[in-house]
């Protein structure tokens, strides 16, 4: 099984520092479902692992991060993509829990769910602790420099094995082109 991990914000669609707190702010990065739909052509299973503080903070309910949701998987299905499934970690920095990366949590659901190894999967995002919520599970971190992207390619911090592109469509474009 051909599996990856995507992040949403700054990945999928426009990052904002206010949050994406309704559907009609969610808004896709250009090519991004586009690279999706590729990756389901191939064969990938398409995962998303999304940290939404913003639940925690109530700054939007569980209804509308539903809808914010059902909005991406009609966007997706009208260029012929899909995801197979979406982890989310309601939670704040204070709540200390195990989902929210840069802990591993939401990747070792997705492991058991899937009954997948995740040494190696890709797994693409925005922010350092995506990518070391990657290296965590021994997943391959991918960092696309839409979203924070920018600001973290040049963190002290970024993983050494990290592979870096200008967006999501690049980054399947690259995988695409190994097989």
């Amino acid at each position: 099984m051909k599996l990856i991990i995507l992040d949403r914000d700054g990945v999928i669609n426009f990052d904002s520092a206010q949050f994406i707190k309704s559907p009609d702010e969610w808004k896709p990065i250009p090519g991004s479902l586009a690279a999706i739909a590729k990756l389901n052509q191939a064969g990938y299973r398409v995962v998303v692992a999304t940290n939404q503080s913003g639940v925690g903070r109530g700054l939007f309910d569980m209804d509308t991060l539903n809808a914010i949701h059902e909005k991406m998987v009609k966007s997706l299905a009208q260029v012929g993509g899909r995801l197979d499934a979406i982890f989310f970690c309601p939670h704040t920095s204070a709540d200390n829990c195990n989902c929210r990366k840069p802990r591993a949590g939401m990747l070792h659901e997705i492991a058991k769910r899937f009954n997948a190894d995740l040494t190696g999967v890709p797994a693409v995002g925005d922010a350092l602790r995506d990518l070391q919520a990657a290296i965590t599970v021994d997943a391959k971190p991918y960092l696309v420099l839409t979203g924070k992207g920018k600001k973290t390619a040049a963190d002290p911090a970024l993983p050494p094995d990290t592979q870096t592109f200008p967006d999501l469509a690049a980054v399947v474009t690259h995988l695409l082109a190994e097989k």
